[in-house]
């Protein structure tokens, strides 16, 4: 599944979004391991997963979080390639910043062969990147969407700020025509809402 953000300025809400599908996977598999790959140049610019918070915002305990960082994206890569490959992982997450020439269909092609042979997701996280051509047979746009406001006793608490929303785009389906919505990620419950 492709996770794409248009600019630098959506990296946190694709981040967050990939969190939020990290989380799900652990409710199901709460001893399997996540594993974030990324280069060196993008884990110095964006910064990397807070190990602490993650516990409460998303279900996923810093153990269960592996971060592996490469210098080049031909050895992100090849990381993600073998790692889809592996059973025990909840989820391989591959964060590549613009469009590097290795990732190319035939690089997709793999990871996502290799990803359904292991039954295991490989997010690919595109952050500041064109739209190009990819084996992955969802693609979804992600930016920031304005928080709604919290609710106390149901009824809303004036000046506070709710939970995280993403404005989420289906831009690429082969079931289903593209479909934008706004998704609201409940840290207590671990769902999204519409």
């Amino acid at each position: 599944t492709e996770i794409h953000g248009r600019q630098a300025r959506d990296a946190g809400a694709v981040a967050g979004f990939a969190l939020a599908l990290g989380g799900l996977l652990l409710k199901q598999a709460p001893a399997a391991p996540v594993l974030w790959i990324g280069t060196s140049g993008l884990f110095a610019e964006a910064g990397l997963p807070y190990a602490h918070g993650l516990s409460g915002l998303f279900g996923i305990a810093p153990r269960n979080l592996l971060l592996a960082e490469s210098p080049i994206p031909a050895c992100s890569l090849l990381i993600a390639e073998e790692a889809a490959a592996l059973k025990p992982l909840a989820a391989v997450v591959l964060e590549l910043s613009g469009n590097p020439r290795q990732l190319d269909l035939t690089a997709t092609r793999r990871l996502h062969r290799r990803a359904v042979e292991a039954g295991r997701p490989v997010f690919l996280l595109r952050q500041s990147a064109e739209v190009e051509a990819t084996a992955a047979p969802l693609r979804f746009v992600v930016e920031p969407a304005p928080a709604g406001t919290r609710k106390f006793l149901g009824r809303p608490l004036d000046g506070s700020i709710g939970p995280p929303a993403f404005a989420v785009t289906l831009d690429k389906n082969r079931l289903a025509p593209p479909a934008r919505f706004t998704l609201e990620w409940n840290a207590d419950e671990r769902t999204f809402g519409l």
